[in-house]
């Protein structure tokens, strides 16, 4: 884990950032978060945080089989019907890339970051290590800083930082293969990967978390440290993963 130390940072984005985030995704012929307005909710707002420990990479596939094999929880799958019923963009072909079979992890993946974790397993992982799940703010500013900058790197985007769609295998990849992508903190896989759950409800839809970094399958806009999306808790998404974090302090 790495220690983030106490202090304020900028969270959210301005109206200038927001432009560039929906210009990045037009010019890539994306037009859904401009057309949903994906980028409003992003209220810019100094915010104050004590010390916290965060994973410096997503919690891997090896990493949840240890957990699995020492608590008997169910390992990641999805049945085509529960698939389905999700209405998601991808086909059910592309979940089968990564459902467990015999107990294991697909073959080949061991240090890419398990999905098809719901919210309620990524408590119980990071329970099971005496952690949590980071809140939204403390995920934001072990991506971004403390200036507000819009990806880890910097207000530029740069596709080859992250695996994103711009320059990505379209697929998950071992964790911490961008180290040029790190936050401020040496925090890695931040942008792109994989979204994370946090700690935080969604404040306008009950029943649902708010994810956090984008995914493989992301265009630029979404990938920002300061991008927000509501999840149902009980969704199982192959672009959905999770990391665990801890106060810096152990509590009595």
């Amino acid at each position: 884990m790495v220690t983030i130390p106490a202090g304020a940072f900028w969270m959210g984005s301005t109206q200038e950032e927001r432009a560039l985030a929906y210009a990045l995704d037009l010019a890539r012929g994306s037009t859904a978060a401009r057309d949903y307005a994906w980028f409003e909710n992003e209220t810019r707002r100094r915010v104050h945080l004590a010390a916290f420990r965060i994973d410096r990479t997503p919690v891997t596939q090896a990493d949840y089989a240890r957990f699995v094999a020492a608590t008997g929880h169910p390992v990641p799958t999805v049945r085509a019907a529960e698939w389905q019923g999700y209405g998601l963009v991808h086909p059910y072909a592309t979940a089968l890339r990564f459902v467990w079979r015999d107990g294991r992890p697909p073959p080949g993946r061991a240090d890419h970051p398990v999905v098809l974790v719901t919210h309620a397993d990524a408590v119980a992982y990071c329970r099971w290590r005496g952690a949590r799940l980071p809140t939204e703010a403390e995920w934001e500013k072990a991506a971004r800083g403390t200036d507000g900058r819009y990806w880890p790197w910097g207000n530029r985007f740069d596709p080859v930082r992250l695996n994103s769609r711009d320059a990505g295998p379209f697929e998950t990849e071992p964790v911490g293969s961008r180290p040029a992508g790190a936050s401020p903190w040496g925090v890695l896989d931040m942008a792109g990967q994989v979204f994370e759950w946090t700690a935080t409800p969604c404040p306008d839809r009950d029943g649902a978390w708010i994810v956090k970094g984008g995914s493989w399958d992301d265009f630029p806009g979404v990938t920002r440290g300061a991008a927000r999306h509501c999840r149902p808790a009980g969704l199982k998404h192959v672009l959905i993963g999770f990391r665990c974090a801890a106060d810096a302090t152990p509590r009595p």
